[in-house]
């Protein structure tokens, strides 16, 4: 019998898929979120692509927008950016494998191909995001998520996940200094694979890969220079309030990441 996923389809600016439940077969049954499209349908897994998906079934995008990435598996799987490239090996009928170059929209919506594209099936939760999407505004909508439902019984995902949303509110209040996407890697970085559950890594994977794959918006809101390390400190609300930041002369070489060549800090 082949394995078969129901699926509810709707489209908007962004489109959502999340799951209902599971069917007989102990596969999840998707729920499109509507825009003006609408149908339910049963296929089987793999059977489709990313594409198909999106503007056949989905409706595609709005009207003048353009896909611009997906998240394939609920909010903690890796964004895709839409116009990576991905490599998949496929079997041959002779046994022998050959690595095929897809695109996005040629992506099979199967667990090991999306898998193979370094992002996951996950709770089948499908996050399309179009053209007019600021990229932090959208891990910052999944930050605030992760650092309300840490439990807090770990100390890097109690404090990382809250650090994260703190500097992504920052830089959508126009208080970015320009070590903030390194910042945020490096504590999601050290938050995966050093909780006690998975939920270390469901809140680490959305930043690791957001910054990753958009450093060109991260950027664009992470222009201000950094703070002196001494006092008098600056609060968040003085990063954001203030226009520039000013530097401050080094009393001598700390010798720490060559800070001190310039003179400054």
């Amino acid at each position: 019998m082949k394995k078969k996923l129901a699926l509810e389809l709707f489209v908007s600016a962004i489109v959502i898929f999340d799951i209902l439940g599971w069917n007989a077969d102990g596969l999840p049954i998707w729920q499109f979120f509507p825009m003006w499209v609408g149908a339910i349908v049963e296929i089987e897994v793999g059977a489709v692509t990313m594409g198909q998906l999106i503007y056949e079934m989905a409706g595609g995008m709005k009207f003048g927008r353009q896909l611009r990435a997906v998240v394939p598996g609920g909010s903690s799987a890796k964004v895709l950016r839409a116009d990576e490239r991905f490599k998949l090996k496929e079997k041959q009928s002779d046994g022998s494998t050959v690595e095929r170059e897809i695109s996005i929209e040629e992506i099979p919506m199967d667990f090991d191909s999306l898998a193979a594209c370094g992002s996951m099936a996950g709770s089948g939760g499908v996050i399309v995001l179009d053209d007019s999407r600021d990229m932090v505004w959208a891990l910052n909508n999944i930050n605030e998520f992760y650092a309300h439902e840490s439990c807090g019984q770990c100390t890097p995902c109690r404090e990382g996940a809250l650090w994260m949303k703190k500097i992504t509110d920052r830089m959508l209040l126009g208080g970015g200094v320009m070590q903030d996407p390194g910042t945020l890697k490096t504590v999601a970085d050290n938050i995966a694979g050093r909780t006690i559950c998975a939920f270390g890594e469901a809140c680490a994977w959305p930043t690791q890969s957001f910054v990753e794959k958009f450093p060109e918006d991260f950027a664009a809101r992470a222009k201000k220079s950094a703070p002196p390390p001494l006092p008098p400190e600056y609060t968040p609300e003085e990063l954001i309030a203030k226009g520039k930041i000013s530097t401050v002369p080094l009393a001598h070489d700390p010798g720490w990441e060559k800070a001190g060549t310039a003179g400054t800090i």
